[in-house]
């Protein structure tokens, strides 16, 4: 570090499987240090129960935190603000003392199955659920896990003062402070997303004194509070530090890439995929497939999620005992729509489309495209052609596209870039920074910190600025390859919607008929 900056700014992003921090330099944007802790999920439970201790996340967050600070000619007392990331949906009950009552259920954990239908039923159904909320219930939600506290554990209900989610509690422990804004919020589905308040009809559906339980909303230009003194102290910082309102990791990940202005879509190529987009207004769907989230900035932010991406290229990789090398190189050598082979990547179960009892399809195999190169090519098709699914409907319900961010493992590979701009007829480009939650919680705590000095300071002026697109990524459609993908795309749904009986045919062959599910679409 030639110049000592004289601002610095943290960003947090604590996920399922670790905590990372970024080190920013609040003047320039420049990532001076990073660090990653992991922390573990708990073993040994029921099938369908995911859960970890919360503490867990504050010890990895402050080791990585210790980390970054302690980088060459870095000055604790330069730090001006703090922002969190956190991985959405997850439940973190608190007594009245602040202290965790029980384990947190995460994202993941599917056991509240039976409490989303119940809760469901007594709004009235999925529709009027919908309709208050704008959000569906999936069992991924926290609503259906605070009430299967309420049903299953009601002594550890009793002790129920505050309902949090991560990144919330994270901004606890930091400031004392039990807040909560609406981007994380809206993925509780116990928020009215158009109204930006707490659905009273929902929450009294799950016990009439739950309303007592919801920490009040703020403003995400607003700090949730400052540096807890203790804190400040052993860390050497000053006591001045603001903690922003902070996020949702998809809301992060939306700043962090610059996703705050009409025109730009995400999309991630992780292990699943997600694609989101900022809107200036509520953007419903009444089928339930896009989930309508607040965004951290005061907007919203609709957001689709697919469960196979890299999922069905690693798969794919490990059928033949390939290296990453080897698959760009295999995908590289086989035309736009390999010959008419076709995968239908629902490996883990698909969520857009809702088909819980998917599998892998491979379809249009014969002497041609029975070679290992044109299984990689479809994997990498297939996978992209489920996630134009979602972008189609995001461009239904009016969003607005005219580039695709990239993020994500997938968007390492060249190639990849290639097939989803024709996929997707858009131009795509990665980003210099690859930490995109982490680095739009430091974004959002710049705008936190700025606005106590400049109040019209813009959260879109700071990420314009910040978020710089790498041009060697970039790649633009074919026309060609373009009407290729939108014929196949066409076959992709005609088969995957023939397959319906057959999926639950499937799981009934499987599971002895116990745990057959309807495919719809």
């Amino acid at each position: 570090m030639s110049v000592k900056p004289r601002n610095l700014l943290v960003g947090i992003d604590s996920g399922t499987q670790s905590t990372k921090a970024l080190l920013v330099d609040g003047d320039t944007g420049e990532v001076l240090a990073s660090a990653s802790s992991p922390h573990q999920l708990l073993s040994d439970l029921p099938p369908g129960h995911l859960e970890q201790h919360p503490q867990e996340w504050f010890t990895a967050m402050e080791l990585a935190l210790q980390e970054v600070l302690g980088a060459d000619g870095v000055n604790p007392k330069h730090v001006r603000a703090i922002g969190v990331s956190g991985q959405q949906h997850g439940f973190v009950p608190l007594d009245v003392d602040g202290e965790v009552i029980r384990p947190a259920k995460l994202w993941c954990d599917t056991s509240t199955a039976k409490q989303c239908d119940e809760i469901i039923a007594r709004v009235g159904g999925l529709a009027r659920f919908i309709e208050l909320t704008g959000n569906p219930l999936p069992p991924g939600f926290t609503a259906s896990k605070i009430a299967w506290l309420e049903e299953i554990e009601p002594a550890n209900y009793a002790r129920l003062h505050t309902v949090l989610l991560p990144h919330d509690y994270l901004n606890f422990r930091l400031t004392g402070e039990r807040r909560m804004e609406c981007g994380d919020a809206s993925g509780t589905a116990l928020l009215d997303v158009r109204r930006r308040a707490w659905c009273e009809e929902v929450v009294a559906a799950i016990d009439d004194d739950l309303a007592a339980k919801l920490p009040p909303l703020i403003p995400n230009d607003e700090p949730c509070g400052t540096l807890a003194q203790d804190l400040a102290s052993k860390w050497g910082m000053d006591k001045s530090v603001l903690v922003s309102s902070g996020g949702g990791d998809n809301m992060m990940s939306a700043i962090g890439t610059g996703n705050v202005a009409e025109g730009v879509v995400t999309v991630s190529l992780g292990t699943s995929g997600t694609i989101f987009a900022y809107s200036t207004r509520p953007v419903v769907d009444t089928d339930g497939d896009v989930a309508a989230f607040c965004d951290s900035t005061g907007a919203w932010l609709p957001l689709v999620c697919t469960m196979n991406v890299t999922v069905a290229t690693e798969l794919t990789k490990s059928l033949f005992d390939a290296d990453d090398d080897w698959l760009e190189g295999a995908v590289n050598s086989i035309s736009a729509g390999s010959d008419g082979l076709l995968l239908i990547p629902y490996f883990e179960g698909e969520r857009t489309p809702n088909v819980p009892n998917g599998t892998g399809v491979w379809f249009g195999a014969n002497r041609t495209t029975h070679t290992p190169a044109h299984f990689a090519r479809a994997a990498m098709e297939g996978a992209t052609l489920g996630l134009s699914v979602g972008l189609a409907k995001l461009q239904e319900l009016g969003a607005r596209r005219t580039e695709i961010r990239l993020t994500g493992g997938g968007s390492n590979s060249p190639a990849w870039r290639q097939i989803a701009a024709d996929v997707f007829g858009l131009p795509v480009v990665c980003l210099e920074q690859r930490e995109s939650a982490a680095f739009g919680a430091a974004i959002q705590a710049k705008w936190c910190w700025q606005r106590q000095q400049s109040p019209d300071a813009s959260i879109a002026d700071i990420a314009g600025e910040w978020v710089r697109p790498v041009e060697s990524t970039r790649a633009n459609p074919d026309a060609a390859r373009s009407e290729t993908y939108r014929t196949l795309g066409r076959l992709h749904d005609r088969v995957s919607l023939s397959l319906d009986g057959a999926f639950n045919a499937h799981r009934e062959f499987i599971t002895g008929g116990s745990e057959s599910k309807g495919h719809q679409r």
